[in-house]
């Protein structure tokens, strides 16, 4: 039986909780009226999810089917305007402060009980394997046109891992671990609120991404973050194919397909993060100012 939102975010707000939550906890933490947290409540408790204000072995089995349950890296890409750091190193392997840009990600991923973990490599592959000695769960992809097609071609070569997954671009430097989160109710993207950007930004209406473009007023701008159920991981395993197919498939970014293409098919929510949680390093210039040693 699936769960409504309104059970799913009080039940998630239950989980990993040393101490027992108060329903007004329960308002603050899932933004529903504390009117709407004692009907919700009472519900979970006739259904068996909810003894005594807590979550029971049955709830944690009925938010099962909403776990993340694994983690697609895009890492093959020679990331041009870092250069000159990336002639000798992917920009995921770039150490900011002492360490890799990617560990920070892969850390959140295992801090929130994703050991399923997949990374599709290309450019200077063989770096990659100095993440096993710290990661042995990492198990890779190999891209063998990241040179001439676009990160499309990375996500074809996961295209049957999509389900319950997680996909991240690999050069986002993570200062927030708890935005990656365990459970998601749908497929969601991460992006930050803006009056004003020139970067890839969203339109949405009433939560859901309704338009993928550059530059916007009063928008979202992306965040390389999204999160695809399982439903929506099937589609995505037939789409990305049929889209990379088509005359200048190759392309394309990856999320074009479920936002743009193919976007008939998908309702992807926009889940909000801030600036000071996650920051994309584009170019050289960035780097040396969040990292000064670079700045010789």
């Amino acid at each position: 039986m699936s769960l409504t939102r309104k059970q799913f975010d009080v039940l998630v707000g239950m989980t990993g909780k040393d101490s027992q939550l108060s329903q007004r906890d329960l308002e603050k933490l899932t933004g529903h009226s504390l009117g709407t947290v004692n009907r919700v409540i009472k519900e979970l408790t006739d259904l068996g999810y909810v003894s005594n204000g807590s979550i029971t072995a049955a709830g944690m089995n009925a938010l099962e089917p909403y776990r993340a349950k694994r983690a697609v890296f895009i890492a093959a890409g020679f990331g041009s305007r870092l250069v000159p750091i990336t002639f000798n190193t992917p920009k995921p392997l770039v150490r900011v402060k002492g360490t890799r840009i990617i560990d920070h990600l892969l850390d959140a991923c295992l801090e929130a009980g994703i050991e399923e973990i997949y990374i599709v490599r290309g450019y200077l592959a063989e770096q990659f394997d100095q993440l096993l000695y710290k990661y042995p769960m990492v198990r890779f992809l190999e891209n063998p046109v990241y040179n001439e097609a676009n990160n499309i071609s990375s996500s074809l070569i996961a295209k049957d891992l999509l389900s319950n997954s997680y996909v991240f671009e690999a050069d986002l430097l993570l200062s927030n671990p708890k935005i990656i989160t365990k459970y998601h109710y749908t497929s969601d993207f991460l992006a930050i609120k803006k009056e004003r950007t020139d970067d890839w930004c969203f339109e949405v209406k009433e939560g859901v991404i309704t338009e993928e473009k550059v530059g916007g007023e009063d928008c979202w701008q992306m965040v390389g973050i999204s999160y695809w159920s399982e439903e929506d991981g099937k589609k995505l395993a037939q789409d990305i194919p049929d889209v990379f197919s088509t005359p200048g498939g190759k392309e394309r970014y990856w999320e074009q397909v479920p936002l743009v293409y193919r976007k008939k098919n998908y309702a992807v929510e926009v889940r909000e993060c801030f600036e000071e949680d996650i920051v994309e390093i584009d170019t050289f210039k960035e780097l040396k100012q969040i990292d000064p040693t670079y700045d010789v």
